[in-house]
């Protein structure tokens, strides 16, 4: 997935997905928490193959990574695009009103605008580009 997309959400919640992402997402896909203050979504089919990965860890790896799914929600969009994503989720990641969508290779971000335009400046620089496409051998 690619791109950034600026959005709002409303005063019920509700956030639209870009059709260039709903493309990838499907109509029905799940967002959950990330390592950074963000959320994630990912695609059924993306998520299954997570989940098959998951289920085939050690029981014991496998608790460190049940805030991943305790936190999830099933999402589906609405005649217009939207999702509703679910309060604890926002809170999760401190969205409020404006809404930066990222797109990141298997998923989509939804950012607090404010933050992922600082992070973009910090990760888009020449050095940090360099640096990532050393470590792919590219």
């Amino acid at each position: 997935m690619t791109g950034v997309y600026r959005h709002s959400i409303d005063a019920k919640g509700r956030l639209f997905i870009p059709s260039k992402l709903r493309e990838e997402l499907g109509d029905t896909f799940y967002v959950t928490i990330s390592t950074e203050k963000c959320l994630s979504a990912y695609s059924e089919e993306s998520w299954a193959a997570f989940r098959a990965k998951v289920a085939a860890m050690p029981m014991i790896s496998r608790k460190k990574i049940r805030p991943f799914f305790a936190h999830a929600a099933k999402c589906e969009l609405d005649n217009q695009g939207r999702i509703l994503l679910p309060q604890p989720l926002r809170d999760y990641a401190g969205l409020t009103k404006n809404v930066a969508v990222v797109g990141d290779c298997t998923c989509a971000e939804f950012w607090d605008e404010e933050t992922w335009d600082k992070i973009d400046v910090e990760e888009t620089t020449p050095e940090n580009l360099a640096e990532v496409f050393t470590e792919l051998d590219f």
